[in-house]
């Protein structure tokens, strides 16, 4: 929550319709870097009264946008600076960096130098960076031979054909966005899994007895450094659960969390797109597992089976799969209930639009997501709604009304 400020406004405001347009009131107007958001107070008199009103904020940050997708060469997603400017003006009032762009950040810098992170956030004209997303390094800490080639794209060229070595790079990429995390004032670290398994997922030819629990506990073996170096320095690791990963459901995030020995930092990134892509329940993962969730990325997808394909979608491209990633309001996913469920169980971190779709066009989906995500917002009630019902509450009258 940003600082609090108090604002009289003239007698008549044509800014803010008034609830009695004769009486003198105060705005609370609640700053985020240089975003206001405005709550009227009629007749508020004290500083207490209006921090009283603040409690109708939401408890959820936003509208945020992860920069991966819109990460490009020429003006205005070509440096942090040109690019926070750009999503300012579509109305959002935080970003997401991925760690592996040098446009946005310098890893390195960033895990040395507290000073270099205040500067990096000078050039956000305004806006809050919300975390360091790491899930191509967090893809790089685990790799099945059978996806070397593919992955290597994701490291330096030098380390292309080198397992090993690109794996000791992760993690070491790993550890630095930790470190720049806390120098950023951060206390969660978006990442992926990476997978040893995901090649057996369907169970032919049959998986022979052990060898999920062996591929778990030498993932967690990969993890347990980073997640110790986590608890360190405070960060949370928030694991995205995201089909082609080890972690892509409930039972695996519980499999891998027992693996570590319940590591406290071990934790969730929520985006229910990958939900619907899986047939799985979105809603009902929040209620078991909403301890756990530490990161939101606010994506829309859409499934619509077919005699000819399905889930797996028969190889098809996105546009042809009966399962595919859309804009916010143009897919199936039912925003009302999700923001109401991490509202409810007291989510307060970022709500970040990740943009993926094959139809829209990115700039109307980055324009759209913002409205759409400020829309979700719930303000949570400063008091109950029938404690105009309720009468005085002691131990006495309780005893009474109970006949005891």
């Amino acid at each position: 929550m940003g600082a609090l400020a108090i604002h009289n406004l003239p007698e008549r405001s044509s800014r803010l319709q008034r609830t009695n347009p004769w009486r003198p009131m105060l705005v609370i107007s609640l700053m985020k870097k240089e975003k206001s958001r405005y709550i009227v107070v009629p007749a508020v008199e004290t500083f207490s009264d209006a921090r009283k009103a603040v409690q109708h904020m939401s408890q959820i940050k936003g509208p945020a946008i992860f920069l991966a997708q819109f990460a490009q060469d020429t003006p205005p997603y070509n440096n942090l600076s040109n690019i926070t400017r750009w999503a300012k003006d579509l109305g959002y009032i935080g970003i997401q960096i991925p760690a592996w762009d040098s446009r946005f950040i310098d890893l390195d810098k960033a895990a040395e130098s507290k000073q270099y992170c205040d500067d990096l956030q000078a050039q956000c004209n305004g806006l809050s960076i919300t975390e360091i997303a790491t899930h191509l390094l967090g893809q790089l800490v685990a790799v099945h031979p059978a996806y070397d080639i593919l992955f290597d794209s994701f490291a330096p060229d030098t380390l292309h054909n080198n397992p090993k070595a690109r794996t000791a790079w992760a993690v070491d990429r790993m550890t630095k966005s930790i470190k720049a995390s806390r120098n950023l004032g951060l206390d969660v670290l978006p990442t992926f899994s990476g997978a040893l398994l995901w090649q057996t997922m369907y169970p032919w030819p049959q998986r022979p007895a052990g060898l999920v629990e062996v591929g778990f506990s030498e993932l967690a073996k990969r993890w347990q450094p980073l997640l110790n170096v986590a608890e360190e320095y405070g960060v949370d690791l928030a694991y995205e659960i995201h089909p082609g990963e080890d972690l892509h459901d409930g039972v695996t995030f519980e499999r891998f969390l027992a693996a570590t020995g319940n590591h406290p930092r071990a934790h969730i990134l929520y985006d229910p797109s990958h939900f619907i892509l899986q047939q799985l329940d979105y809603l009902g993962y929040i209620d078991i597992y909403k301890d756990h969730i530490k990161a939101f990325h606010v994506k829309d997808a859409e499934y619509h089976p077919s005699p000819r394909s399905g889930v797996y979608g028969g190889y098809q491209d996105w546009q042809d799969r009966p399962g595919r990633f859309r804009s916010l309001g143009d897919g199936q996913v039912d925003f009302k209930q999700v923001f109401t469920k991490l509202t409810q169980y007291g989510y307060a971190s970022w709500a970040v639009l990740e943009w993926e779709d094959c139809i829209k066009d990115g700039e109307q989906g980055a324009r759209e997501g913002a409205t759409f995500i400020s829309s979700m917002l719930i303000d949570v009630p400063s008091r109950a709604f029938d404690d105009f019902a309720g009468g005085a509450s002691d131990e006495a009258t309780n005893r009474r009304i109970l006949g005891i």
